[in-house]
């Protein structure tokens, strides 16, 4: 059988520090802190008051609003990302063969803001069950990919994958093979997530997994640096459209990457830790790199899981020097988690995009927010701190991991 190539042909962001691709792109080579004080609740008996909302955004800009008010706002989300990113790609949708389109897409949650209301107004009731018709319909995580499919009339396959903060990467190798095996000329891909809540909140702090710097939130995501003290929760959607390659050049589409490879590996260790030794994100990486046909010398930069936990970070960083060896130190390593927060199901989505354009333009994103060495870090690592640095970047990474042990890599290169 014939493998495919794939490549990038559309891209839509809608994030904590911008809500298109060009501010978003823009917001992460100025080192952008998306990082806030709660604004959708009152926070005051809450461990964490902040996190990365997204600002200025209302559906209704962008959907009718009758079918906005039949959406949960991860699927809202969904549904901006994906339309510009069918918009970059130029894609005339009526001359597609609509059969051979799929929509996959991730989430870690769905819709929880719904799930909680319904719930909430259930609670504050007489008992009886007197729940909206819509509430199912707008919580379950498959309806993203399901109402994008239904407005453009996108017939391939369509399903949503769930794998906790690996989620959306999961999706893009799903969509990569579908292409890559025949099944598929378009698949529109990418992730959401809308878990800024009531619940959201309380649920991670119950785990003690979020930051408490109440006192200077948009500091508080701080990767690899010696005194982080957790993620700060991020919401919003990345959308790619990725395509086969002759289907690409043959309608004169631009191409900002070729999708070279992905990988998926289980740490098998814990339900939310990650293996100390990085064991699993060792396998996927690699898993990645063969499935890519690459060496480990080809890669210039990767986008880090990095969500700023002390274990987390050490165990990814210890992976890499291990993957990769003395061609560690040459990467240009960073997070982009330190401007986005973490997106959760969403974060492999919009660090794939943050990747691509690093090799479209040249220059990788800074980690931002580091202040203090951890010595359990080899200093002769490259992790791109504080400043963007000009890279002319051929092959980038990106990693992405789930509570669960679920690890997911992802890997784009120049097109030749």
């Amino acid at each position: 059988m014939e493998i495919k190539r794939v490549v990038v042909t559309g891209l839509g962001a809608l994030t904590p520090i911008g809500n298109t691709k060009d501010e978003y792109w823009d917001g992460l080579i100025n080192g952008k802190s998306g990082a806030a004080p709660i604004t959708y609740y009152d926070t005051e008996k809450f461990k964490t008051k902040f996190a990365c909302e997204v600002k200025n955004f209302n559906a209704t800009d962008f959907l009718d609003r009758k079918e906005a008010r039949k959406m949960d706002k991860f699927a809202q989300y969904a549904m901006v990302a994906s339309d510009e990113a069918i918009a970059d790609a130029k894609i005339n949708v009526d001359e597609l063969n609509k059969l051979r389109v799929g929509v996959i897409w991730g989430a870690g949650i769905g819709g929880l803001e719904t799930f909680q209301q319904e719930v909430l107004n259930f609670a504050a009731g007489d008992g009886t069950p007197r729940f909206n018709p819509f509430f199912i319909p707008k919580m379950i995580a498959d309806i993203a990919p399901a109402n994008i499919s239904i407005k453009y009339g996108f017939m391939g396959p369509n399903y949503t994958t769930v794998s906790a903060c690996a989620s959306s990467a999961n999706a893009m190798f799903d969509a990569l093979n579908m292409i890559r095996l025949g099944h598929c000329d378009v698949v529109v891909t990418g992730g959401s997530e809308a878990a800024v809540t009531i619940a959201g909140m309380g649920g991670f702090n119950a785990m003690h997994a979020l930051s408490t710097r109440n006192e200077s939130p948009e500091s508080a995501s701080r990767p690899f640096d010696g005194t982080r003290d957790g993620f700060v929760l991020g919401e919003g959607a990345g959308a790619l459209i990725l395509e086969e390659y002759e289907h690409a050049k043959a309608r004169g589409a631009k191409i900002y990457a070729e999708v070279a490879g992905g990988g998926l590996s289980s740490d098998a260790h814990h339900m939310t830790a990650p293996h100390p030794e990085g064991v699993g994100v060792v396998e996927v990486m690699k898993n990645c790199l063969e499935n890519a046909g690459l060496d480990p010398e080809d890669v210039d930069h990767i986008n880090t899981h990095g969500t700023s936990t002390p274990l987390g970070d050490v165990a990814e960083l210890k992976a890499i020097s291990k993957v990769f060896g003395d061609h560690a130190k040459n990467i240009n390593i960073n997070s982009t988690k330190s401007m986005t927060g973490h997106l959760l199901g969403a974060a492999g989505a919009i660090e794939a995009i943050a990747s691509i354009l690093a090799i479209e333009n040249g220059i990788v994103p800074p980690t931002i927010n580091h202040t203090t060495v951890d010595e359990n870090i080899d200093p002769e690592l490259n992790l791109t701190l504080n400043k963007a640095q000009k890279r002319d970047v051929k092959v980038a990474m990106s990693n992405t991991f789930g509570f669960g042990g679920h690890n997911a890599c992802v890997l784009f290169k120049k097109i030749d």
